[in-house]
């Protein structure tokens, strides 16, 4: 399976990053994007609890030509329950998400189907073993594996080929080089980078987390919150002056730091704006030279940005590799 350089996460249109825009205005966002060519769309069972897919299926309904010219990838493993969000990887789960998937999106075949969330109740093995499954019956084109860590993709890979990792990575969450950047590499998977704009503070859309709407997802992670805030915008100013020397925007010297980490990394940016959406297309267009991107990584890295990338309860959700845990275990 061949991946665009830069896909579109479709979250946002329905969830998390405050209020999302009406379901017309949603539509008439994703028209665009596909009669403007987009490579990918991603969306999950999750989303909206399952108001995403049904978006995203009616685009396609209505820009039908363009169906079969892109990747639809969605998830499974973590959705809604009576409103409670909740990780299940039970076979049987994972095979009734699907195929409300499939109605809700209007498909008979989605392309990339990952599990959202390694159920720690479950051996991956069990997980995957389920989805291998459904790429035979037709149902799913390749398995895709979200938030995991290298041992954890080992396993899955031990049951059934896997087209890709989806974990966070940017330049101010940098978990992938702890080993997923190179494994991911090494095995021919694709890297898919969530976040990659450090959920708008990479491309100055966060003025201060006190204009942010009261539901938004950022009020509950650190780097947002005041004891972390103040000493991660103080490195906007020189990231503005550093884009502007690159000749291009803070969110494009970002997606093109991304992009030049590897021909497998695949950023998904999400926006509910045409105008950042084209933005962040043109970034695989933009050309950096190699000493601005180290510096680039240098001003926002690890040691610069201040606070985890999760709170401890979204943190015991995930698998992927952790500084904090690096650091723990340093120190043990």
């Amino acid at each position: 399976m061949k991946l665009p350089r830069i896909g579109l996460g479709c979250m946002s249109l329905s969830h998390a990053y405050g209020v999302p825009p009406s379901a017309e205005a949603g539509l008439a966002f994703l028209h665009a994007a596909l009669d403007e060519g987009v490579g990918m769309l991603d969306t999950a069972t999750l989303y909206g609890g399952g108001r995403n897919e049904e978006l995203v299926g009616r685009a396609l309904r209505e820009r039908r030509g363009r169906r079969d010219e892109l990747v639809l990838a969605s998830k499974c493993g973590m959705a809604l329950v009576d409103g409670v969000k909740t990780i299940d990887g039970r076979p049987e789960t994972l095979r009734a998400q699907l195929d409300a998937s499939l109605e809700r999106l209007g498909v008979e075949r989605i392309d990339l189907y990952y599990l959202h969330r390694w159920d720690k109740q479950v051996p991956i093995a069990e997980s995957v073993g389920a989805l291998a499954e459904l790429v035979a019956a037709g149902k799913i084109g390749a398995i895709g594996l979200s938030e995991v860590s290298v041992p954890r993709l080992r396993e899955a890979q031990a049951e059934a080929p896997i087209a890709a990792v989806q974990n966070e990575y940017s330049l101010w969450s940098r978990n992938p080089e702890l080993g997923m950047l190179e494994a991911a590499r090494e095995s021919g998977v694709a890297l898919v980078a969530f976040s990659p704009l450090a959920r708008g503070f990479l491309s100055d859309g966060v003025e201060s987390p006190a204009a942010l709407a009261p539901k938004d997802i950022r009020l509950n992670m650190p780097r947002f919150q005041p004891e972390h805030w103040p000493a991660n915008a103080a490195l906007l100013p020189a990231w503005r002056a550093l884009a502007a020397e690159a000749g291009c925007t803070p969110g494009q010297l970002a997606l093109a730091w991304l992009l030049s980490r590897g021909e497998h990394v695949v950023p998904i940016p999400g926006t509910t704006s045409l105008e950042h959406f084209r933005e962040n297309q043109a970034a695989a267009g933009v050309f950096v030279d190699a000493a601005l991107l180290a510096r680039a990584g240098e001003l926002i890295d690890t040691s610069t940005v201040s606070g985890p990338r999760y709170a401890p309860a979204s943190a015991a959700e995930v698998d992927a590799e952790s500084f904090e845990d690096s650091i723990a275990e340093g120190s043990a």
